[in-house]
């Protein structure tokens, strides 16, 4: 009894290590990512002495200063560059989640001669990435006349996207019941009700994973708007924080001002969806 007490005690000892050492490591990580995120809010409200003098202090009555916001608002088309930011990760996102789930379902489903060939294509656009394809992209737009808008954007992000989104989205199918399926099939409901009436609402917690994988990379891409997009009426947020950027003297101010407006809006999103985020993970995977 007592050899009984002592191993259960010693079991429940090394659990409790092993969680505590688990939310440690946790913790420190998120620290680490958070780290950068706080300097650049903190800072964007200093004057340049400010940040300057001390970067990690919060603004004090002497250093605190909205110069950098005035700034941006004044200086340049904010409130253009994010609703071109908007637009370009709405639209791209979309297309991500519908194409992907549509071509997960047909590539888990179904059976033709090219399945394991397209399935092989969407692989090798996980492994390579698409900047490699710049020189190429450049030539297909300008050929098609639409560089210097949005569209070509959009484009080149599903494309980014997509591959990803197939992938995670066909594991998710294989966990769907075939009962379901046979059962509308026996009921002579066509493929496209079947696809949209039952794939895709148990598609939804998959989704909510690859719209966030898909939409964090998209809003924070500086390498195609700068190539594809550059014009002052396409320009996204990220272009446009660029132009507080000079070859010898940065406005920081603004630069880090411009930052935290563009940073706001994701973290607002992730703060009222992180729930119902995790909420459908879960409820898709005991499914």
């Amino acid at each position: 009894m007592r050899l009984t007490q002592s191993f259960l005690s010693n079991i429940s000892v090394r659990n409790v290590s092993k969680s505590t050492t688990v939310h440690a490591v946790l913790l420190a990580y998120t620290v680490i990512a958070l780290f950068p995120i706080l300097i650049v809010i903190v800072n964007s409200f200093k004057d340049r002495k400010g940040i300057f003098r001390d970067p990690l202090a919060l603004p004090t009555s002497d250093t605190f200063s909205m110069v950098g916001f005035e700034q941006v608002l004044l200086r340049s088309d904010f409130g253009l560059f994010a609703w071109n930011s908007i637009i370009v990760t709405v639209l791209a996102v979309g297309l991500v989640l519908l194409l992907g789930a549509m071509a997960a379902w047909a590539l888990t489903e179904y059976r033709f001669r090219t399945n394991l060939l397209i399935t092989f294509l969407f692989a090798m656009g996980i492994m390579i990435p698409i900047r490699l394809g710049t020189v190429s992209i450049l030539r297909l737009m300008v050929e098609l006349n639409l560089v210097n808008t949005l569209t070509s954007l959009v484009l080149v992000y599903i494309a980014q996207g997509l591959p990803l989104a197939v992938y995670i989205l066909s594991e998710f199918v294989r966990t769907i019941p075939k009962e379901l399926v046979e059962a509308a099939r026996c009921d002579a409901v066509s493929e496209y009700r079947i696809f949209f009436s039952i794939i895709l609402p148990l598609l939804k917690p998959a989704m909510a994973t690859v719209a966030v994988f898909t939409m964090i990379p998209i809003w924070n891409d500086l390498w195609f708007p700068l190539i594809l997009a550059p014009s002052e009426e396409t320009r996204t947020i990220t272009l446009g924080v660029q132009q507080f950027v000079g070859q010898y003297v940065t406005n920081w101010t603004s630069v880090l001002a411009a930052l935290t407006m563009a940073i706001v809006p994701v973290l607002i999103l992730y703060t009222i969806f992180s729930r119902q985020l995790i909420r459908g993970l879960t409820s898709g995977a005991v499914k």
